[in-house]
């Protein structure tokens, strides 16, 4: 479903949410925010337009700030930072895939969202649309369908990455990088996105 500028007043939610993010480019003080997908599990995908220079969407806020609803992200780094960036809110509690993959799939340095959806669950999904036009007015078709399927599958992956996560004791370990992210996002907006401050040099 496409939304303009913000989620509908009646929209129902659960205690669980997907995000993704669809941007002009990865650049955080160049590059905007174009799109925000979102998914409660219930196989609806909530696709919101966010208008050059906006700088509130009342209800998709809400969500964000909302602890009882943990938000799910694959590279949640940028996805945090952008919605920062744009709304100077901080999502939280959040699980990320992408984190968790790195943490438990250690015999592959593959961690993009399309290898996780191959192996995990069995499915295939096209990454062709990721450097596209996301700033139009107008979404296209594919664009739409291709935003979608950044979110739909992570539910499923954050249960199959779990599973791993606690097979293999690391579940604690997890937890504790996806606390540390909103710190690692706050560096990143405040200039050291690209200086490992914990580096010896």
């Amino acid at each position: 479903m496409l939304h303009e500028n913000d989620l509908p007043d009646d929209i129902e939610i659960s205690d669980s949410v997907a995000i993704d993010t669809e941007t002009t480019g990865l650049h955080l003080y160049r590059d905007r925010l174009c799109l925000v997908q979102l998914t409660f599990n219930d196989g609806i995908c909530h696709l919101v337009q966010i208008d050059k220079d906006q700088k509130e969407a009342k209800n998709l806020t809400a969500i964000l700030e909302n602890e009882n609803i943990e938000k799910i992200f694959h590279f949640g780094r940028f996805d945090m930072a952008i919605l920062y960036q744009a709304f100077k809110v901080m999502p939280r509690p959040i699980y990320c895939t992408k984190l968790a993959s790195k943490l438990i799939r250690t015999y592959t340095e593959r961690h993009g969202l399309r290898e996780l959806c191959r192996e995990l669950l069995g499915v295939e999904i096209s990454k062709d649309k990721q450097s596209s036009d996301w700033g139009s007015a107008e979404l296209q078709d594919d664009q739409k369908n291709y935003a979608a399927k950044d979110v739909i599958f992570l539910h499923k992956l954050q249960d199959k990455l779990t599973a791993m996560l606690l097979r293999e004791g690391r579940h604690d370990l997890a937890v504790s990088c996806f606390d540390f992210l909103e710190n690692r996002v706050k560096l990143d907006c405040a200039g050291w996105h690209d200086v490992d401050i914990f580096a010896h040099l």
